[in-house]
């Protein structure tokens, strides 16, 4: 581990880099963003978001939490989601879970880990709720990985269920969102190929029904310039 002076040493060597490479990189960052896409992924260092699509600075709105789980009482996550779809009109929601997850795998046993346990029980009950169908497989890695991919299509089920989303699907606003998976192993992400694109796909007890009350977005768009 390196000494934490080193770290602001990395930093201006990146600058200088960034500049040299582009001496309007950071002229333009500063200006606004303009990200087409929200990635919601777990909090794991080894998963950085924008290394492993390829994405610089400004192209990729970004938000994570252990295990990359979407609840409806999680305020931060709400508010990251209204933002990137109301103001920065990202056209694509990522979920991104990825294999060997270590908080999928606190999820499957029943050891105390502390506060984060209240976290896990809503990965828990996405076992409970494919437990057949994980319970059949042989080896405890088969179960934590095939639980991590279920996680991942629970978690773009629950977004759907999320009125920000909805009433943007209602304004004909483009949204699509997408379940991947990222293994660590070979740097590699698989699509789960569950995308969403339009209410119609929402589980009917979930979908709204329609009003004008929510045919414009509610937030000042000239905050898209900030620097959230």
């Amino acid at each position: 581990m390196c000494d934490i002076n080193q770290l602001l040493t990395n930093n201006e060597f990146w600058s200088n880099r960034n500049i040299t490479n582009d001496p309007e990189f950071f002229h333009r960052l500063a200006a606004q963003q303009h990200p087409d896409y929200l990635w919601i992924g777990c909090s794991d260092s080894r998963v950085p978001a924008n290394d492993i699509v390829g994405l610089a600075p400004g192209e990729l709105f970004v938000h994570r939490n252990i295990a990359n789980v979407i609840q409806m009482t999680d305020f931060n996550c709400l508010s990251v989601l209204q933002f990137a779809v109301e103001v920065l009109k990202v056209k694509h929601i990522i979920v991104c879970g990825h294999y060997g997850c270590g908080g999928v795998q606190a999820a499957l046993g029943n050891e105390e880990h502390g506060f984060v346990d209240h976290w896990l029980g809503h990965i828990k009950e996405v076992y409970l709720k494919h437990q057949d169908e994980i319970d059949q497989l042989r080896f405890r890695q088969q179960k934590v990985n095939r639980l991590c991919e279920l996680n991942v299509i629970e978690q773009v089920k629950n977004l759907t269920k999320i009125k920000t989303i909805q009433h943007a699907w209602q304004r004909s606003q483009s949204l699509s969102i997408h379940g991947w998976i990222y293994s660590i192993c070979d740097g590699l992400i698989k699509n789960l190929e569950v995308t969403v694109s339009a209410i119609d796909a929402v589980e009917v007890p979930f979908r709204l029904t329609p009003t004008n009350r929510h045919t414009r977005p509610v937030i000042d768009t000239s905050l898209v310039g900030s620097t959230v």
